[in-house]
């Protein structure tokens, strides 16, 4: 049997996975960064992108929109400002979200906040592509 460790992912409003894993591949603040069982301490701030994460030979993937992550004694903990499952997450909601964004960046209105239209696109594409 291969060696696992325990993933927690966790939101402010509930914890999404809690279980053992045999690998995960995480979105960090300076690229991906992949983790077995036994992987030296680390903490590292999380960027928007996908995880993928390895149980029971098989790979799943989780959205993830920035937070931090923690690994230390083959146990990683993921504090995220959200995080899906690939399998719940509702890809038409998604696309109408991306298309909203796509809106407001388009309209060039000056009532607009730029920056969290753009965050809201990010989030948008990187749901749609962990559920693909």
């Amino acid at each position: 049997m291969a060696k696992t460790q325990r993933l927690d992912i966790v939101t402010p409003e509930k914890v999404v996975f809690s279980e053992e894993i045999e690998f995960i591949v995480a979105p960090g603040a300076a690229g991906e960064l992949g983790v077995l069982p036994e992987h030296a301490p680390l903490v590292t701030a999380l960027k928007v992108g996908v995880m993928r994460v390895q149980q029971g030979g098989k790979f799943f993937k989780v959205a993830v929109s920035g937070g931090f992550m923690e690994v230390k004694n083959s146990r990683v903990v993921v504090l995220a400002d959200t995080a899906e499952r690939a399998d719940q997450i509702n890809v038409e909601r998604a696309k109408e979200a991306k298309q909203r964004a796509e809106q407001r960046l388009a309209a060039k209105n000056a009532e607009i906040d730029v920056a969290r239209a753009e965050i809201a696109l990010t989030k948008a594409l990187n749901r749609i592509k962990a559920a693909e």
